[in-house]
């Protein structure tokens, strides 16, 4: 059982003891933090509130709105909802802020708080370290009864957002209704049940759902990876479809598989986005640290400048911004639109995808056939009390000062022919530890290598 206080938001575990598990105490604390610093620094009393399909996605997001309404704060409640959604209502309800209930990849135990500004982004570093010293110090003054906030509930804005998807110039959907693709969508029991099938029936497209009723019972662990993925392959090929796709529970990550049930590779996602918008649109790319280079080198391929940003989506597009990226995102299936908003987007990401394949005439394999072919490995050891981070690091840095590395995340290593990521993680009691290479093999042996070397400087080493 677990609960994280991060700038990334608050993230844990339902049940259990307060101030150890994401409890009701848990959830109205820093509910109550997050509302009292908007009032404090003056921005408008909405805020727009949205939840994924898992269990305790009701719970949480009631006490949520009491929470905020106690404090004088409108709530606007956008019910079962994707992230991307909620973002994109922020700016358009001209609230203050966000919140989206939702724990991401995470398994159904789990949930979270993710805090927007009134831009419909995430807070700031700066602004979630504010955030967190507040909800520490318990400062809070509450609303008398006469200025109690409203509370109401809003919809159309699932079908606001895909409207808006559909008139981006990156997306073509007449190209893509002639094509009338059967496309396999694993919905994982949560908001991808409600927005996927509304996005592929306005693209002219046949959904084939699995995992289809948004009850959170994950019919398989969320996260959209390989080992997790096989029913949707399997179907692909039995429906002989055009297409699979694989979001998480609330929407933003995109993971898809070919028409011969091949995986694309969720690294390959914004590759291919990123390579399609770059032929409209010719700039720069912004993705993290952790991501592939394979996207450095489509960028490059058409005359624009790769930047890579500290792991995080508000690093990502803080860096986006300052080099005008006309695309960019993360190598967990996130897509950002910059036209369209400043998050990851899975419903955009495959109305884009769609629409290149349609463009082309190219099958899913023929596409993912062009780009140079890395493999990554996904590996962590468990960040322990006894563990001094930045010491380990730190000593790791001295290891393989003679190498290409950065520190603006962690200790990222560039050898020529793959590179390795060490760093913690924001949501998780980890270092996360990633590795790309020419193969399988050349990945998870520079892995395994930086393994070693933590053992070793731990004293762990047999």
């Amino acid at each position: 059982m677990a609960l994280i206080k991060s700038i990334s938001g608050i993230r844990g575990t339902i049940g259990g003891a307060a101030g150890h598990n994401l409890t009701p105490q848990d959830v109205v604390e820093c509910t109550a933090g997050f509302g009292y610093w908007l009032i404090q620094n003056g921005a408008p009393p909405k805020v727009v509130i949205g939840r994924d399909g898992r269990i305790s996605g009701p719970l949480v997001s009631q006490l949520v709105a009491s929470t905020l309404m106690s404090l004088g704060i409108e709530v606007v409640d956008l019910g079962l909802s994707t992230t991307p959604t909620v973002e994109m209502a922020v700016p358009m309800e001209g609230a203050g802020a966000g919140i989206i209930v939702t724990a991401s990849h995470n398994p159904e135990q789990w949930n979270a708080l993710k805090f927007l500004n009134r831009k419909g982004e995430f807070i700031s570093q700066a602004d979630g370290e504010a955030l967190l010293q507040l909800i520490e110090s318990g400062q809070i003054d509450y609303a008398p009864v006469g200025r109690l906030g409203a509370y109401r509930q809003a919809g159309g804005y699932l079908e606001e957002h895909i409207e808006a998807i559909l008139s981006l110039p990156f997306v073509d959907a007449e190209a893509v209704r002639r094509q009338g693709y059967k496309v396999v969508v694993d919905c994982i029991n949560s908001s991808g049940a409600i927005a996927m099938p509304l996005l592929l029936e306005r693209l002219g497209c046949e959904a084939v759902l699995l995992n289809a009723e948004p009850n959170g019972r994950f019919a398989h662990n969320p996260e959209p990876l390989p080992q997790h993925l096989q029913e949707l392959c399997a179907t692909v090929l039995e429906q002989s479809a055009a297409l699979g796709v694989a979001v998480d529970p609330d929407v933003d990550r995109l993971a898809l598989a070919c028409e011969n049930g091949a995986l694309f590779g969720e690294e390959y996602t914004l590759v291919a986005v990123a390579d399609y918008i770059l032929q409209q649109q010719p700039g720069n790319t912004v993705s993290n640290l952790s991501s592939t280079r394979a996207l450095r080198d489509v960028t490059e391929r058409h005359g624009g400048k790769y930047f890579a940003s500290a792991v995080g989506e508000v690093n990502v597009v803080d860096k986006m911004k300052v080099e005008k990226a006309v695309i960019g995102g993360e190598g967990n299936g996130g897509v950002i639109v910059p036209g369209l908003h400043y998050g990851r987007d899975a419903l955009a990401g495959l109305a884009i995808f769609l629409t290149y394949l349609a463009k082309t005439g190219q099958t899913a394999s023929a596409l993912r056939a062009t780009y140079p072919d890395y493999h990554m490995v996904k590996d962590k050891i468990a960040l322990t009390p006894d563990i001094d981070l930045e010491s380990l690091l730190g000593k790791l840095e001295q290891r393989f000062k003679e190498e290409d590395y950065n520190t603006i995340d962690g200790l990222k290593i560039d050898f020529e022919h793959g590179w390795v990521h060490l760093r913690k993680s924001n949501t998780e009691p980890i270092i996360r530890i990633y590795s790309e290479g020419s193969s399988p093999a050349a990945a998870q042996e520079l892995a395994d290598r930086m393994k070693s070397e933590v053992d070793v400087i731990l004293g762990k080493a047999v």
